[in-house]
């Protein structure tokens, strides 16, 4: 297993990105349900992460990097996160900040060069020759980094610098994110060649794939200081799991209080898989916010899972830094959640709404994507109540599941008469009311209730036809 490194993960996401619509579509719900059932398909959580990514990059404005700058900025692969650039993120760099990255070096910091450089990638590759084009990049990496490290001193102690580099990269965040790609690109061949020794995909962090793990990590490279931190998060790019890089500092510190870890350079592990979950949460809260809904219910097992985990394994007093940062991660889920939660009722009730006749336009129907969207809220919501003690959230479930309940108890009754008495015009509308219902009472009283339903709507629908030709 050990040898297998990122470019077969690259592949993967190429493949992953080409996919059409639908044929992602079905992938995402078919690995959704087998996580959501407690299967675990070697590679799913990454599958569905890479998938919500690119419909993410899809529904967003995005530019294409040139060939020159795709090259340049290659080693950063593993380190790239989705988020906006303002968060903190340890030894990670946001997407969205390469492109003001790339015109910052292309424009200000080495314009002669970075010109130079480009024609010549451009060329190569003109020519098939991807060697030279690769080697070209490298040296331009290397004369990058020099360069920042350079502006890095000029600015350690210049507020106006720091302000105009802060301007020219569009982030708060930008001397942060020039120290990353500085960091990474000085010690990019001991990362690559770490990397190899990596599996592609842990599946399970512990055992034997934990202690070699744990020897790479602390092998007298591995435990390099500028190299360090950036290995930690190599390391969580392959784990199924992400928060189990903790394993690491509680192994190290041979405790799991936060003080004797804090003692240990593993300390950064626990800040790296606590910045992640809080990355998670907002990745949950802007795809429930956007209406995406892709794998939103697998991505909420992944952050239940993360904070159960963090909570089990390690002794965090709340008075910690660590402690109330975790605290500060749950109080934001549950807000998130009883936003959405509170929804759910009310989208049902709206769509359930017995309709006099005369507000019926004939041979008019329920909207499908209306009713896909509640159906799909609805599922979320049970889904919620799975995990609603660890993401604090129980008493907003518990509440809006017995209002949901009592809706389809008593509404389902009058929509099946209203469908029993409909005339020709209406009973389009009718009929999609049911159908609804239906669709609702599978996610909430389970499919053989769902389908003594849909029997009932048939001999309604059918009795009604039956009493008109008489």
């Amino acid at each position: 297993m050990f040898g297998e490194g990122q470019p077969a993960i690259e592949r993967l996401r190429a493949y992953l990105r080409d996919l059409k619509p639908g044929a992602r579509a079905l992938l995402v719900s078919e690995l959704e349900r087998a996580l959501l059932r407690g299967d675990n398909p070697a590679g799913a959580e990454m599958v569905l992460a890479e998938l919500r990514r690119s419909v993410r990059a899809g529904n967003a404005r995005s530019h294409r990097f040139g060939d020159p700058a795709r090259l340049f900025f290659q080693p950063l692969g593993s380190f790239l996160v989705d988020d906006i650039p303002e968060h903190k993120h340890r030894g990670r760099i946001a997407q969205s900040a390469l492109e003001p990255m790339w015109l910052w070096l292309s424009n200000t910091l080495m314009p002669e060069e970075a010109r130079s450089y480009s024609e010549q990638v451009e060329q190569a590759l003109a020519a098939g020759d991807t060697d030279r084009a690769e080697n070209l990049a490298r040296g331009f990496q290397d004369r990058a980094a020099q360069r920042i490290q350079q502006t890095l001193e000029e600015v350690a102690n210049n507020d106006r610098e720091r302000r105009r580099l802060t301007v020219q990269l569009g982030s708060s965040r930008a001397l942060e994110d020039v120290q990353v790609v500085s960091g990474i690109l000085h010690v990019r061949d001991s990362l690559a060649m770490l990397g190899e020794q990596l599996p592609s995909h842990i599946n399970s962090f512990s055992g034997a794939m934990f202690d070699s793990v744990m020897t790479l990590v602390g092998s007298p490279l591995g435990a390099k200081a500028e190299l360090f931190p950036y290995l930690l998060v190599l390391v969580m790019s392959r784990l199924a799991a992400p928060w189990q890089l903790i394993r690491l500092a509680t192994r190290a510190a041979g405790a799991d209080g936060a003080d004797r870890i804090a003692e240990t350079p593993y300390a950064v592990a626990v800040s790296i898989a606590l910045d992640e979950i809080d990355r998670k949460v907002r990745e949950l809260a802007g795809d429930l916010k956007s209406g995406r809904g892709i794998a939103v219910s697998a991505l909420l097992k992944e952050i239940h899972d993360a904070l159960r985990g963090l909570r089990s394994e390690l002794d965090l007093p709340i008075e910690s830094a660590w402690g109330r940062q975790l605290a500060a991660v749950r109080a934001e889920i549950s807000k998130v959640l009883t936003a959405e939660i509170e929804l759910m009722p009310g989208r049902v009730r709206r769509l359930m709404r017995p309709r006099p006749a005369k507000e019926i336009k004939p041979g008019s129907v329920l909207d499908p994507d209306d009713v896909t969207e509640a159906e799909a809220l609805v599922g979320f919501v049970a889904t919620c109540r799975n995990y609603a003690s660890e993401l604090a959230v129980n008493e907003v479930t518990q509440r809006t599941f017995g209002e949901l309940r009592e809706n389809l108890d008593t509404g389902t009754r009058t929509l099946l008469d209203a469908l029993r008495g409909s005339g020709d015009g209406e009973r389009p509308f009718r009929q999609s009311q049911v159908d609804a219902t239906v669709r609702f009472c599978a996610r909430v009283f389970g499919q053989e209730y769902a389908s003594l339903l849909a029997k009932a709507a048939e001999v309604a629908s059918h009795s009604e036809r039956k009493a008109a030709r008489a």
